[in-house]
């Protein structure tokens, strides 16, 4: 229970820094001379590392038996939807005025912005079903509603890799993973994760015996 607390922690801490950072960078005047652009764009990209993240913990418990993963979980997921609405917002509110008749020709114009919309409104009905009161009322149906979460990575990722002209490193990166998290998922490869760990716990001792018998050498 206690390692359980210190991972939470660190989960809060480490997804609440980059708001912290974007709000403190905003009122220093340390933003880019496109402020606003930048916070977009900041924002976002946390939300599809978070989201990112939060796809890996279930494959990274399968393959390592690292059960705080699946604590994290919820966390991070709350997280990226909290980062998918405030880069909503900066979008909306600060870039755009909220200007309803703007924003649905920008809709209709630019197809990256229906893919980050698509992803936010999937990330919606997760985000309010996450409780443990909605997975008792939906049953079965729950973990089919949170398979979705795939969906609007495949969404976010897409978003991600239209919205960046230049350099495409980071969004293709983001792209690449997904892709391998969704592998990871496949049956015949999942059911490899309680052999992967025994692999792990052999290799792990046998380097601290190498290791051991090394100190004692010297």
């Amino acid at each position: 229970m206690r390692q359980n607390r210190i991972w939470l922690t660190l989960t809060h801490l480490g997804s609440l820094a980059p708001l912290a950072l974007l709000l403190w960078d905003g009122s220093v005047g340390n933003l880019s001379a496109n402020p606003i652009q930048d916070a977009t764009l900041r924002s976002g990209r946390t939300a599809i590392i978070l989201l990112i993240l939060t796809l890996a913990c279930s494959p990274f418990h399968t393959f390592t038996g690292f059960r705080p993963a699946i604590i994290m979980r919820k966390r991070l997921g709350l997280y990226a939807f909290l980062y998918a609405c405030i880069h909503f917002i900066i979008y909306s509110v600060l870039d755009y005025g909220l200007d309803f008749k703007l924003l649905l020709v920008s809709l209709a114009e630019k197809p990256y912005i229906m893919a980050g919309a698509a992803s936010l409104l999937i990330l919606l009905p997760l985000a309010i079903t996450s409780t443990r009161g909605w997975q008792m009322r939906l049953g079965k149906w729950w973990n089919h509603l949170h398979r979705l979460v795939y969906v609007a990575g495949a969404s976010a990722a897409l978003h991600y890799v239209w919205v960046v002209k230049s350099d495409l490193h980071l969004p293709l990166l983001t792209a690449f993973l997904l892709l391998l998290l969704l592998v990871l998922r496949i049956p015949i490869i999942r059911k490899q994760g309680p052999r992967v760990r025994a692999w792990g716990r052999r290799t792990w001792l046998r380097v601290g015996a190498h290791a051991g018998i090394s100190m004692g050498a010297v």
